[in-house]
């Protein structure tokens, strides 16, 4: 009796977090579950998988710079309710920042619960980054880079060890893919190949004080923080509307919310990611921005966005970063030289 209750009232919980559908009828409870998971997994790929990885096991490029490293969600031990803690407030000594602010309470449940289900639980791969919906159509095309990739083959293997197709993997992956697999693996490590620190450095620390009370949830979580903030503007059309949208889904994870480019992984990237205030209409012209978008920009970490976004998608989020970030306060001059 006890049980079915329990059964009873997670299932009335679950749909009045999830609330209604598009046509305002209340979800079944499984498929109200479901919904709670996906929109915890949406959350989780896009501002978790960076440190965590997208399986919940920490084997990213940042966890390699990170002391103490990020958590290994699959090693166990943990509930929805401690992660959901961890994740509204941070963990103070960690690069782990705290979300209260940024996400919202339903969020923040959602993505607990997530993580609790798919990685503590059933240690489930969850995604892999390189699919057609993230703008990777054929990835296998590029399979002579795999070994390095996957760590198989050191990446200072002698030219003489090589076969013809491995060291053409080498050169497609030093070309192509290093931005964000670094060297993988190495049989001389040598020295760090960079001494930038890319944790998420909270405001107002000092050593040997990594406990003060925060002022925010926001400003306190990191100098980068107050960059994923998503600028308030009155008067968008229902054009920009959509493209706000649109950025920040999307384009906002490397841009920052504000468009500067100057939040923790568009800092993060060599080069860094492009700061959208430093261009205006004559140096950006609007026909040159969607390319940019569709097109992506070589050498460097901006991708091509044309097998994900549809032509009207283009010209929608090309239409908000220009009436939300061309005219800030502080555009300058210096884009014309980063055209």
């Amino acid at each position: 009796m006890w049980r079915s209750l329990g059964i009873g009232l997670a299932a009335a919980l679950l749909v009045l977090l999830m609330g209604y559908d598009s046509f305002s009828r209340p979800l079944p409870a499984p498929a109200a579950a479901e919904a709670l998971h996906e929109r915890g997994r949406a959350v989780y790929n896009f501002r978790c998988y960076f440190c965590h990885g997208y399986s919940g096991d920490a084997h990213t490029l940042a966890a390699s710079y990170l002391n103490p490293r990020p958590r290994d969600f699959t090693l166990g031990g943990l509930d929805a309710a401690r992660i959901e803690q961890a994740v509204r407030a941070g963990r103070a000594g960690t690069a782990m920042q705290a979300y209260a602010g940024i996400l919202d309470d339903q969020e923040l449940r959602a993505v607990a619960a997530f993580v609790e289900r798919e990685f503590v639980r059933d240690r489930a791969p969850n995604s892999a980054y390189h699919t057609p919906a993230n703008g990777w159509p054929d990835h296998q095309r590029f399979a002579i880079a795999f070994p390095y990739a996957r760590a198989e083959l050191a990446l200072d293997t002698p030219a003489e060890a090589l076969t013809e197709e491995q060291h053409a993997g080498r050169q497609l992956f030093v070309s192509a893919c290093i931005t964000c697999h670094d060297r993988a693996r190495v049989d001389d490590a040598g020295p760090a190949w960079s001494a930038r620190p890319v944790s998420f450095p909270r405001m107002g620390f000092v050593p040997g004080q990594p406990n003060l009370p925060p002022v925010d949830a926001v400003s306190s979580a990191s100098v980068y923080a107050k960059h994923e903030v998503v600028p308030r503007i009155e008067g968008l059309t229902r054009l920009q509307q959509r493209g706000q949208a649109l950025f920040q889904a999307n384009c906002s994870f490397c841009h920052g919310g504000d468009g500067t480019g100057r939040n923790w992984i568009g800092q993060f990237m060599e080069p860094k990611a492009r700061d959208l205030t430093q261009y205006n209409t004559q140096s950006m012209p609007a026909a040159l921005l969607k390319k940019r978008i569709r097109d992506g920009l070589p050498g460097t970490s901006m991708p091509a966005w044309q097998h994900v976004l549809k032509p009207a998608e283009v010209d929608a989020t090309a239409a908000y970063v220009m009436r939300a970030f061309f005219d800030a306060p502080q555009q300058g001059s210096a884009a014309a030289a980063h055209r």
